[in-house]
């Protein structure tokens, strides 16, 4: 479980344990809280849908196809008991903590082991069968405030319109992701084009009416509830094209693009994209650093984000240098930069953040939101950004059980970061508590637009 705090740590965690919970940036299912159906079964609950689990095991070469990935049938009892034989894998790893916290403290199930596998199978059936087990029911009681899912900007958003037509209570919002529209190298980048004219109206055969159509999207997100959009890229480039160049670019790219006029490309529409959340108010996100799907025989055979994804270098400054040139001395931009290259922490980021108004960090990302990484973040970060250049907490998560084991986990970190502080004499608790708020949910309020 996660570990034990004691002293003014303890202090500051009591006040902030129980706070409401903002989930301003994950990948959960707006289709669960639209129907509230029940969760299928254990296996597709905890196992299916976690790569942090499923890499785990692969990497002890278990196949995946033993837990039910892969399509085709498969018997979510043997799943359950595959992931049990192999907990002992998860030891030190923040999917343990998490896990465990929804055992033990969401799902009050015994403890689990290869032996008592199918018991805690069985009592986690019996919860999910229940009504307080349901999706809209557990929103409530882990007392979540907002929750936001990453949808493509194709998403006709179904599911987020009967979610709120329902009038249940919660609050489920779209984020903007239009990197299928942006980015070149995406097989389908032409079709998705003409796709955006069907919806939009708009005459995508030329840069002008593709800007429009991207325009209508946004709008049609911001009337669903969404205040931000995201974007991942793996190598990070912005550049400005001038005008007299777009057009002829833009017919390159959906015709016969190269790598160099797909980098072109993309690298100007992070800055038109940026330039739109300075006329509509979305708040932009941006991931970079990570290569995905490295493993070319699990892509071909199972898709994409599979477990294979990696971290790579990120170059910061003269990558944002184009964008922020342009828009970042714009205090109306808000624009969240989360890296999986965490030496670039205190040579870039927070430098970068401590100047530019636009400018917010993202908390640990992916492979760092870890007790270790939590702390590494404070300390490479705090001394030269601050802590009102930070942007809160987001969970990032799929798992929708989750969410509470992922929050306490940075709400444990938070304080004892503090708590050092304070013992260090570098402020009070006074201080220290004001900021443990701020930390908690605070400033993701204000960071990302959803102050209640």
């Amino acid at each position: 479980m996660s570990h034990r705090l004691s002293g003014i740590a303890a202090q500051l965690y009591d006040g902030i344990k129980h706070a409401p919970i903002l989930s301003p940036h994950g990948h959960c299912d707006a289709a669960w809280f639209a129907s509230d159906q029940a969760f299928v079964d254990p296996a597709q609950l905890l196992v299916m849908p976690d790569h942090y689990v499923f890499r785990m095991l692969y990497s002890q070469g278990v196949p995946l196809e033993k837990l039910g990935l892969g399509g085709g049938d498969y018997d979510p009892r043997a799943v359950f008991q595959c992931f049990a034989d192999h907990w002992h894998l998860f030891l030190g790893t923040p999917s343990r903590v998490w896990i465990e916290y929804v055992l033990y403290q969401t799902l009050g199930v015994d403890p689990l082991t290869p032996e008592t596998a199918q018991q805690v199978y069985d009592q986690i059936a019996a919860k999910l069968a229940t009504p307080a087990f349901r999706p809209r029911a557990l929103y409530k009681r882990f007392g979540i405030e907002a929750l936001a899912t990453t949808d493509g900007a194709l998403d006709d958003l179904a599911d987020h319109r009967t979610s709120a037509a329902a009038n249940w209570g919660g609050r489920i919002i779209p984020t903007f992701r239009p990197d299928a529209l942006l980015d070149p190298t995406d097989k389908n980048f032409a079709r998705n084009i003409e796709k955006l004219a069907q919806i939009s109206g708009e005459d995508t055969g030329s840069f002008a009416g593709y800007l429009a159509g991207l325009r209508n999207r946004r709008a049609f997100f911001i009337k669903m509830g969404a205040t931000a959009t995201d974007h991942a890229i793996e190598v990070l480039h912005t550049e400005w094209v001038p005008k007299s160049e777009r057009e002829a670019l833009f017919q390159r790219v959906k015709a016969a693009p190269t790598p160099a006029d797909c980098a072109r490309f993309y690298g100007h529409m992070l800055i038109e994209m940026a330039q739109m959340s300075l006329e509509d108010g979305l708040v932009m996100q941006l991931h970079a650093g990570s290569r995905r799907n490295t493993n070319a025989t699990i892509l071909d055979r199972f898709g994409r984000d599979m477990g294979a994804d990696m971290p790579v270098a990120t170059d910061w400054v003269r990558g944002l240098e184009p964008l922020l040139s342009r828009v970042g001395n714009d205090p109306r931009l808000t624009l969240i930069l989360f890296t999986l290259d965490e030496a670039t922490y205190a040579r870039e980021l927070a430098p970068m953040a401590g100047h530019w108004p636009c400018l917010r960090l993202g908390p640990p990302w992916w492979f760092h939101d870890s007790a270790a990484g939590i702390a590494r973040y404070f300390d490479s970060v705090v001394e030269t950004a601050g802590y009102y250049n930070l942007a809160g907490f987001n969970d990032d998560t799929r798992a929708f059980m989750s969410i509470p084991a992922r929050h306490d986990l940075w709400r444990r970190g938070v304080a004892a970061h503090l708590a050092l502080m304070v013992n260090k004499r570098f402020f009070g608790i006074r201080d220290a508590e004001v900021l443990a708020d701020q930390l908690t949910i605070g400033l993701a309020r204000k960071t990302y637009r959803l102050e209640p």
